[in-house]
Formats: structure tokens, C-alpha cells, sequence
């Protein structure tokens, strides 16, 4: 079992959640969240100096998958959102050491459909 982190863009979250549907990937967790990184937030001028006026929002995806479907969700986000500009996102994935459904008490890659 792996978790899977994404941080994607806002305006291409239907294409990955289209593109993790097409692979049968159909369960995930997500968040309207914001960062600062290399494309750094907006900037004002105000009276000669450069203020930092925010962060960008990004959508951050959360997605539990048994082993055969990582690299099916690893290629899918990738593909639906990379648009070649900075600021595209990150994916990242652990491996999960213990997972339980709690309605079902099954463990395991078989509690996630449970």
C-alpha cells in the first residue's frame, strides 16, 4: 500500500481526476490549500517598495492505492497536470505501514473498497 501526495494546480483538477478515473482509480481526499514556492506569491508595489500580497492556491490530493496502481496514479497526475511552466506542482509517495477500514475492520489493500 502507498499514499500519494500531490500538489496541483487549481485549474487542473478535473483533468486528474479524469485522467485517475480512467485508470480506475477513483478514491481520494482533497484540499483547497496555498504555498510558496519557486513562482513565488503575488507582488504589489506600493510607494517604492515590493510587498508579497499572497500565496498561491493550489489543490493538495490525497489517494491511498495498493501497489499495482501506483505508477497508474504517478503517470496519470503527471500527465494531466504538467503544463511545462513552473509552478506545475509535486507528487509524492510513502509507503503506508498500516491502513483499517473502519466500518469493516478489514486491513490491508482489501479495506480500501470495503
Amino acid at each position: 500500500m502507498k499514499k500519494i501526495v500531490a500538489i496541483i494546480r487549481s485549474s487542473k483538477f478535473d483533468s486528474v481526476k479524469e485522467s485517475l478515473a480512467e485508470k480506475g482509480i477513483n478514491f481520494f481526499t482533497f484540499y483547497e490549500v496555498k504555498g510558496y514556492g519557486h513562482q513565488k506569491g503575488k507582488e504589489l508595489s506600493y510607494r517604492g517598495s515590493v510587498y508579497d500580497v499572497g500565496y498561491l492556491g493550489r489543490i493538495k490530493m490525497e489517494i491511498v492505492v495498493s501497489d499495482e496502481y501506483v505508477t497508474a496514479a504517478f503517470d496519470a497526475i503527471v500527465d494531466a497536470a504538467h503544463t511545462g511552466e513552473k509552478g506545475d506542482g509535486i507528487i509524492m509517495v510513502s509507503p503506508l505501514l498500516e491502513i483499517k477500514n473502519i466500518r469493516s475492520g478489514k486491513n490491508g489493500p482489501e479495506s480500501i473498497n470495503a
